[in-house]
């Protein structure tokens, strides 16, 4: 003999159990994967995985930056308040500029460029001093660690 189907309110209720712990298996796991995402990354930029590849986009940051800095200051005789300031750039130009630190002097005749970021972690660059020959790069500009 079969038994009797069950009332309507203990299948409501069997619902709405089976549907809190499927919610709660989904936040588990969205939590648990983010953690990895983090935790991989974390890793790949401590390890040193992609120093060469950092340096090289940190390269190309830095290159773009200056170029684009010191064109602004033949156009218009002064180094921009902020990296905004600059006119006339290309779409790609602005993935450059995201990943750099600059500050400038309060009269616009010297600014400071770092790059805080190459392709995923922060990149070792070192230029001789050459390099900044004939640039208004200073180094004095550098903001101090907090």
């Amino acid at each position: 003999m079969s038994q009797p189907p069950p009332l309507p309110s203990e299948s409501r209720a069997n619902s709405k159990h089976a549907t809190k712990i499927v919610i709660s298996i989904v936040c588990a796991v969205v939590i648990l994967g983010t953690g990895c995402i983090f935790f991989i990354i974390h890793y790949v930029t401590v390890s040193g995985l992609t120093r060469s590849t950092d340096n090289q986009f940190g390269d190309q940051h830095l290159k773009t930056t200056v170029a684009l800095l010191e064109l602004h200051k033949v156009r218009y005789g002064r180094y921009p308040k902020s990296l905004r300031e600059l006119r006339f750039n290309g779409e790609w130009d602005q993935i450059w500029l995201n990943g750099v630190l600059y500050v400038v002097s309060p009269d616009g005749s010297k600014y400071y460029v770092e790059v805080e970021r190459g392709w995923i972690g922060r990149p070792v660059l070192n230029y001789p001093p050459k390099f900044w020959q004939g640039t208004g790069y200073s180094s004095a500009l550098k903001p101090k660690p907090h």
